[in-house]
Parts: C-alpha cells; structure tokens; sequence
C-alpha cells in the first residue's frame, strides 16, 4: 500500500458493524412477523373453507397452497434465524475483541506515562541542588532548591508540586508552595511508605487537601554519595493528564471507560464524575481485572435485553515500573 492511500480507521468499521448488527436484528423480527401472518392467514382460510363445504373446494385448494407456503416460510425462518444470529455472534465476538484491545491499549499508555513520572523523582533525587540541602551549610541552598524545582514545574508541566522533606518528613523546599516549607508530613501515609519501601514509592490516587487535587505522590530517597539516606524528594502528578489518554480512548458514543484501583474504586472517567466514590467491584469483568487477568472481555444483556460488552485489561507495568494494580474496563451497548 502506498503512504498517501487511505488509512482505514478500525474504529469507523466498528461503529459500521454495529449499525449492521441492529438492522439484522430488524429483519429476523420482521422475517418471523411475515411468517406467523402467513400461517394466521393459512389458519383462517381453511377455517373458510370448511365453512362454505362444496362451495369452498376452490378456496379449500387456496388455503392449502397458504399453508404449504407458511410451513415453508416458518422453515426458511428458522433457517435465516440461525443463519443471521450466527453472524451476529460473531459480529459481537469481533466487537468486544476491539473493546478489550482498546482497554489493553489504555492501561499500558497510562503505565509508560506513570513510568517516566517514576523516572523523574529518582532522576531529579540526585540533583546536587537537591542533594546540597542536606550536604552543605551554604546559606542559599535552599533558595537554589527552590527556584529549580520552580524550574521544574513550569518545564514538564504535568506536575502540580515538588517538594525536598527531611527523613523525619519535614518539607525544607518547594516548587510552588513555599507557604509549606516548615511543615511536617511525617503522618501522611505517601510519606509513611516511601520510608517503609527505602526506596522509591508510589501513591494510590488520592485527593490531596494541600494541592486541592486529585493526585499522585512519587516519593523518592535522597541518598548521599556513600548511600545513606539523607531526605526524601517528592513530585505530586496532575491526574488532569491522564484524562488525554482517557478522552482519546476509541470507543463509541454508547460507551465509557473507566480506570479502577485495586479496590474497584473508579479513579478516572470521562465524566469525571465519582471519583475515588463509585465503584466497580460488582462487576463480573472488573473482577476479573482486578484478580489479575491481564486481557478479555465478557457478553452480556441490561433489563432491556441490550447486549453489553464489557472489555477489561489489568496493569502489567513498565520497565521498572511495576503498577498499581489498577485495571481499566470499558463498556459498550450495542
């Protein structure tokens, strides 16, 4: 194929093979409305036909041929019924792969973007600016921390704070909220792990009363040259970036995606409503997920008989990045 042909969006023939399937059901319903109309007129002739006895034998003739047409028709029915329920199985079989593909494609972009999260805090940990706020007595050294975590902010972007803390938790310096340096975050549970981990550690999401957002922590050891630790270096990620791989998720307008945690608890949706609220947990795919199962999907029917696709895709992590556990599961009405 040539580079200037036209490149086919899977996404479109989904949404084609959808309207397809609606109207296949359309004409199994008015195959088997025709066919008891047939047999109903069937039934009524011959009982016209007894009714008006020798003056009827032509009738009688009539109705037989409408009977043998409406066994006929109810045969070819049958037939047709099975034939078209088949390629609808099908149809949906293909349809819900591409919804558990586009679950598997959401979990693992969000894992490679957590995963260079991941990478900065360990990276920017060993910045000697960093570093010097526990190696030296130099006056400046936290105006200097200061204003490059500042740097940092407005560079990458994506991040809501960084913060240098003491091991005992104190914050020492901060990109944005100097107004924190002083306090203590010894008690916070992002704090509390990263030194039960000695190295560098992930939050769960989780709305952060200082930053008033939703967020996650990457806390971070600061080791001096010899090893020992001497603080800890902390980023708080603005989750209002994962809504960019959310929101361009290839589903329908039916549809909807949602990312649970290891608990159920929804933690991105694209209504980006109920967060950290709903939960997910009662769902026969988000069970699965959530018991591990990397990839799949599952079929099946609302209180108005639609078919619902369910496709669920398990974090695998990235590189040195292991996940949270966390699943994504969308759902799609046919």
């Amino acid at each position: 194929m040539a580079n200037n042909d036209l490149v086919i969006d899977a996404s479109v023939l989904i949404g084609e093979l959808k309207n397809a399937n609606q109207e296949m059901s359309n004409v199994i319903e008015s195959i088997e409305d025709i066919a008891v109309r047939t047999n109903l007129l069937s039934l009524n002739s011959a009982i016209e036909a007894a009714r008006a006895g020798d003056a009827g034998r032509g009738f009688s003739v009539v109705a037989s041929e409408i009977k043998r047409l409406a066994t006929n028709s109810l045969a070819s029915t049958k037939e047709s019924t099975k034939i078209i329920e088949n390629i609808q199985s099908k149809a949906n079989e293909v349809m819900a792969v591409r919804t558990a593909d586009v679950a598997y494609d959401t979990i693992d972009k969000i894992d490679r973007n957590l995963f260079e999260r991941n990478c900065d805090a360990q990276a920017w940990a060993t910045f000697d600016k960093v570093r010097n706020c526990f190696c030296t007595a130099d006056t400046e050294r936290f105006s200097a921390a200061n204003e490059l975590l500042k740097n940092l902010v407005e560079i990458y972007e994506v991040y809501l704070d960084l913060y240098v803390l003491t091991d005992e938790g104190e914050i020492v310096a901060a990109g944005v909220r100097r107004e924190l340096i002083g306090k203590n975050m010894g008690d916070k549970d992002w704090f509390i792990e990263a030194k039960a981990a000695n190295a560098i550690s992930v939050s769960d999401l989780y709305h952060s009363a200082v930053e008033n957002f939703h967020t996650v922590a990457y806390t971070c050891p600061i080791r001096s040259e010899e090893g020992k630790i001497l603080g800890y270096f902390s980023t708080r990620f603005n989750w209002e970036y994962i809504y960019d791989i959310i929101d361009s998720a290839r589903i329908g307008h039916n549809g909807d995606i949602f990312i649970i945690n290891k608990e159920g608890f929804v933690i991105a949706c694209r209504s980006r409503k109920d967060i950290l609220t709903a939960n997910l947990k009662h769902l026969a795919a988000a069970q699965r997920a959530m018991q591990g199962e990397t990839y799949g999907y599952l079929l099946d029917k609302d209180a108005r008989g639609n078919i619902k696709i369910y496709g669920y895709a398990h974090t695998r992590g990235y590189n040195a990045y292991k996940g949270k556990n966390w699943s994504a599961i969308i759902c799609e009405t046919l």
